[in-house]
């Protein structure tokens, strides 16, 4: 999740909790503490291009490292003499604000260790996108009248308003992932695994993933009605495992390791580049829906002395906002009808 929503709503949860406490003091605390867990972002290297997305999201983003995490977001405050009386309050909304942050980006398609250390699970519900402005303006509106108004009603409504459109967001990816079925059905193909992954700011336009004897089928969904309910065809693209690399690259220990190391990053969606097949790729994610242009990924160097190229391609993610609001709408081309179950 963006940097500014976790902020939003780290603030707003200790603005509701503690802001009679406080004051205004509460909003800044939590903030700090809903911002914190990504310092993990500073843990990277040069020489092993993985770490950086093997350790994002990891024990700082886990639900047993909150209470270490909350006090080190209050540790300015309790650095000087003035604050130290008041240490529970500012303690607890540090607290609240950290423990914010996962559970938001749990939300995601990305992955968090939430269970760390007891378990290796990055769990991701697929709700919502890492950025999404609907959420991100309620919180934003509903702290700002809170703070001026010295009132955490506002917040509060802000925070059940976004707890709303999160739960609304689950329940159509339960929806998507029904008509995803019907479509698998009516193609005739057996689903090994399937995952269905939001699009940018609204709960409507899906992004359809499954695998089905070794291929991976990408489709686009529009879920609104039983009547109204449309999909696109997208791509297709060959799953990639070890075994499928080149005999130089199976016999590089250290490109079988990062392989290993992508491919639990990716939940083992992974696949070669379209245009260019020596990038191996993340599936969950595309520039394009008509075929599939990885948005990051890796490129191997067997026998070179650091082996493994991270391919980033980020600053080319664009948002088509035209084309992406005629899909919402219901007024693009290529949407059909939904097969009906037989």
């Amino acid at each position: 999740m963006d940097p500014l929503t976790h902020a939003l709503l780290g603030a707003s949860a200790a603005q509701v909790a503690l802001g009679p406490r406080l004051g205004r003091r509460a909003w800044l605390l939590g903030a700090v503490g809903g911002l914190l867990p990504d310092a993990d972002v500073l843990i990277r290297s040069s020489a092993d291009p993985l770490l950086a997305i093997q350790y994002h999201r990891h024990f700082t983003h886990a639900l047993a490292f909150v209470p270490i995490g909350g006090l080190v977001a209050a540790s300015p405050w309790l650095a000087q003499k003035q604050h130290r009386q008041n240490w529970r309050p500012i303690l607890a909304a540090t607290t609240i604000g950290y423990a914010t942050h996962a559970l938001l980006d749990a939300c995601t398609n990305y992955g968090t260790h939430l269970l760390w250390p007891f378990s290796s699970l990055r769990v991701a519900w697929h709700w919502i996108t890492t950025i999404g402005p609907p959420l991100t303006l309620t919180l934003l509106v509903g702290l700002i009248v809170a703070v001026r108004r010295r009132s955490r009603l506002p917040a509060a409504v802000a925070l059940l308003l976004g707890l709303a459109y999160v739960g609304t967001a689950a329940w159509q990816r339960e929806r998507a992932l029904e008509v995803q079925s019907l479509i698998a059905a009516a193609r005739g193909h057996r689903v090994e695994r399937a995952e269905m992954f939001p699009t940018v700011g609204n709960p409507l336009l899906w992004r359809s993933v499954y695998q089905s004897q070794g291929t991976l089928y990408t489709d686009r969904l529009r879920v609104v009605g039983a009547d109204t309910t449309r999909w696109q065809e997208g791509s297709t693209v060959e799953l990639l495992l070890e075994k499928d690399l080149s005999p130089q690259a199976r016999d590089d220990a250290r490109v079988r390791r990062d392989f290993a190391r992508f491919s639990y990053f990716s939940a083992g969606w992974i696949a070669r580049a379209s245009a260019d097949p020596s990038v191996i790729g993340d599936a969950r994610y595309s520039l394009r829906s008509d075929r599939f242009e990885p948005i990051w990924g890796v490129r191997f160097h067997p026998g070179a002395v650091a082996p493994t190229e991270w391919v980033d391609r980020t600053a080319s993610n664009r948002v088509p906002v035209g084309e992406l609001w005629r899909e919402i709408s219901g007024t693009a081309g290529g949407y059909i009808a939904v097969p009906r179950a037989r």
